[in-house]
């Protein structure tokens, strides 16, 4: 279990933002913090990473206090046990994918195997490569484990697949819910783009202008009941639920149900864009 209530001062480029966060997770949960850019998202998960200290508030997770401060109590980062995972990889280039892995397994016992860490990423025959032999995509699996290996108990994803292209970012998110399901670290992700966060949490929290402004799962929280009869919009599949016949399309930062015939649903999948006609006719782009 995650709590936390933090203060921090930021100044941004919309000016100064008092960002106030206060939240809950249950541990083994996979939550998000959603919000446009410069309203505190990463510096929530570096405060929870102990790279930045709040002004004031404290962390508690599975009852240990990481900052209080109160108590003048405030965890280094080597002991909070985080897996941080950044945009940008930072990957040892002087290293193979596999020094990389054996570097962050130093000293951990029970650790997984470095090769079941990359079979579960599909990437066993790039382990002898230096980071500079891999393309985008394969530097973020190994990113990913490489994180994993160092037996967090939490996983912080700052935004992990924003440079992406989008046939890659699917891949990658199936790499993250594989890793998710395979060892249950309890997972925070900044992101803004829905079809991820539906695809991959079970919390959000939006942030806005340095508040939580809503929380609860991304259906409940992006939701919209209903559309105007008379107009028509774009967005794009984000789920298909067979047993029911409902599709579920995002658009713009909200999430609309329709519900389809057998026939129709055989029409659509993930990732498509589609014309919404009125409230039930699709159609793709």
């Amino acid at each position: 279990m995650i709590k936390a209530s933090i203060r921090k001062e930021l100044f941004t480029v919309q000016g100064k933002i008092n960002l106030v966060a206060d939240i809950e997770i249950k541990k083994g949960d996979f939550a998000t913090i959603f919000g446009k850019s410069g309203t505190g998202k990463t510096t929530i998960l570096r405060m929870l990473a102990g790279l930045v200290e709040p002004d004031e508030g404290f962390i508690e997770v599975d009852s240990e206090i990481w900052f209080d401060s109160r108590r003048k109590i405030n965890l280094s980062p080597q002991k909070r046990r985080i897996g941080f995972v950044f945009e940008d990889y930072a990957l040892f280039p002087n290293m193979t994918v596999r020094q990389n892995l054996e570097f962050a397994m130093s000293g951990k016992s029970n650790n997984p195997s470095i090769d079941e860490l990359l079979q579960l990423v599909d990437l066993k025959k790039f382990a002898d490569r230096s980071p500079a032999e891999l393309s985008a995509g394969q530097k973020q699996r190994v990113a990913l484990i490489r994180a994993v290996a160092k037996q967090p108990r939490i996983f912080l994803l700052d935004e992990p697949l924003s440079a992406l292209d989008t046939e890659m970012r699917l891949r990658l998110q199936d790499a993250i819910l594989g890793i998710y399901k395979r060892f249950g670290t309890t997972t925070i992700l900044v992101s803004h783009d829905l079809p991820e966060i539906f695809r991959l949490s079970q919390l959000v929290f939006v942030l806005e202008e340095g508040k939580v402004t809503k929380i609860g799962k991304p259906l409940d929280v992006f939701f919209k009941s209903k559309l105007n009869s008379t107009s028509n919009f774009i967005g794009e599949v984000v789920d298909i639920k067979e047993a029911c016949n409902i599709i579920i399309v995002q658009m713009g930062n909200e999430l609309i149900q329709t519900a389809l015939t057998t026939q129709e649903l055989k029409n659509f999948k993930i990732g498509d864009r589609i014309i919404i006609l009125g409230d039930s006719f699709l159609s793709s782009v």
